[in-house]
């Protein structure tokens, strides 16, 4: 998709739709004014008869307008001005682009420029409106025998006010379609089956990725012998009665000036299917658990925003796949297994397989010396009922890194929430038996499911974000988000900026 910044009058914009955004209390922004006065004030009459409701997110089609150079306007309500924020202005995108792309047009000028949200610039307000067009038009209908039919729309102008706001808004328009691409590839990844979908396609996929990077991606693949002479067991344990091979996929960019620059590494949990294992899932939507690799999806996200913005820095993604089910071999609740890292654990529960897959990649993310090291897993239940759908579980064992992740977050709006991760905690996981025990009880389930990943991320500082809550809807709307490839985007892109602030004052 196009995302061309305009500059001129509004009036004379010859287009196939004109997104006209209007706060309820009818005073117009610079573009709608315009667009008024050039229409013997068609918006305002609308507004003034109550035929359109300006209400946030209410949208209303005009099918003709007369005196414009635009064969339509779609007017968009943005609520009370005095409300206008970040979480508005989503909401108003979002029901803006779904409109949009029912409609027979290839192409529409949006005039979001104008809507002042506080400490939010131009290049953010590009960015908004060029990720949630792509996420608006995105289908998964690959399995279906009559595919509906695919949005036209291919082309958003993006109407500024000048010349020096058209240059941030380019910039901020090309971060927002890498953002966009990378939501929807790991919402595609998310959204396939456990059958399509497996440790191997997930390694098929970070392969054809380097290929087609043009050198900028490295990838390195450790199938299960390799695993085995590494000892990575407590990895390999959770694919034990599966006939799918487990892997450790290892994705290496390096943007940085100097090759030596310590990396930011993401680690994504990536079980393709789990059953629980032996300790068997309920049936009731066992089908959803084919998106607990969504972890692994939004580490595959973001290196494709990554590969696409090329920051000068360098990230290492690892995925930990495997798939969880129960035959004879799969491991048993009382086994004793022992991690890469040399500590033993007491499985007392197969279905907490994520952090026993986790663990072992965060010891290996120790070679690389990383500057930072963030996780992201579907990892408990507990998490959803904590914080519901609305926000990831963030904790960390560093509190500067756990503050950059939820300012990424908010400027993402794709927003974490920060949750301790205290010393007390920790003694849920003694064992008679072993180092450790995989799990605590239900008290705290989520924070103690952090607690066992902090043990084996003792060398760095170390972010986990428990992604179940977001990563998914369930019901009709069914399927993958994309969250939180915007966080852990903008997080290294701030990165990149921490750095070059560095040198500047070098």
């Amino acid at each position: 998709m196009e995302f061309p910044v305009l500059t001129v009058n509004p009036a004379k914009v010859e287009t196939a739709c004109f997104v006209v955004p209007v706060f309820k209390e009818g005073d117009l922004l610079p573009a709608a004014a315009k667009l008024d006065d050039a229409s013997e004030r068609l918006i305002g009459q609308l507004i003034e008869r109550g035929d359109f409701d300006p209400a946030l997110g209410n949208v209303q089609l005009i099918p003709f307008a007369p005196g414009l150079a635009a064969e339509r306007l779609l007017l968009v309500g943005l609520g009370d001005r005095a409300k206008c924020n970040e979480g508005n202005f989503r909401k108003a995108l979002d029901a803006t682009f779904p409109a949009l792309a029912r409609l027979p047009v290839d192409e529409a000028v949006v005039a979001f420029g104008d809507v002042p949200v506080p400490e939010r610039d131009g290049a953010w307000k590009a960015r908004m409106i060029a990720e949630a067009s792509l996420r608006a038009v995105y289908r998964f209908d690959t399995f279906k025998s009559e595919p509906a039919p695919v949005p036209r729309l291919s082309r958003v102008g993006l109407l500024v006010s000048d010349n020096a706001e058209a240059a941030n808004s380019e910039l901020g328009a090309r971060i927002g379609s890498a953002l966009g691409h990378g939501i929807n590839y790991a919402r595609t990844l998310g959204n396939l089956p456990g059958n399509v979908c497996t440790p191997r396609y997930l390694a098929d996929q970070a392969v054809q990725m380097g290929r087609d990077s043009a050198g900028h991606l490295a990838v390195d693949i450790l199938d299960e012998e390799a695993l085995e002479a590494l000892g990575a067991r407590t990895l390999l344990s959770v694919g034990r009665g599966s006939a799918e091979p487990s892997r450790l996929i290892v994705m290496r960019y390096q943007g940085a000036e100097s090759d030596d620059e310590a990396p930011h590494v993401l680690v994504g949990k990536g079980i393709t299917f789990d059953t629980g294992g032996i300790s068997l899932k309920p049936g009731a939507d066992m089908d959803e658990m084919k998106f607990d690799m969504c972890g692994a999806a939004s580490v595959f996200g973001t290196m494709q925003a990554v590969l696409s913005i090329k920051p000068k820095l360098n990230v290492i993604g690892i995925v930990a796949a495997a798939e969880n089910m129960p035959d004879g071999h799969a491991t048993k609740p009382g086994d004793i297994i022992k991690t890469l890292k040399g500590l033993t654990v007491e499985v007392l529960n197969t279905d907490a397989e994520g952090r026993l897959a986790l663990c072992d990649a965060l010891t290996y993310a120790e070679r690389f010396e990383p500057a930072s090291v963030v996780d992201i897993a579907t990892l408990t239940g507990a998490s959803v009922i904590a914080l519901g759908s609305h926000a990831t579980g963030l904790f960390s064992n560093d509190d500067d890194l756990a503050l950059d992740l939820l300012e990424a977050g908010e400027t993402a709006w794709d927003r974490a929430w920060h949750m301790p991760l205290w010393d007390e905690y920790q003694s849920q996981l003694d064992s008679n038996f072993a180092d450790m025990a995989n799990i605590g009880g239900r008290p705290a389930g989520a924070i103690t499911a952090a607690c066992y990943l902090s043990r084996f991320a003792d060398k760095y500082p170390w972010a986990h974000l428990d992604i179940a809550g977001t990563a998914w809807q369930s019901g009709k709307q069914k399927g993958a988000s994309g969250r939180p490839v915007g966080l852990l985007t903008q997080y290294l892109l701030d990165r990149e900026e921490d750095t070059r602030d560095i040198t500047t004052e070098a």
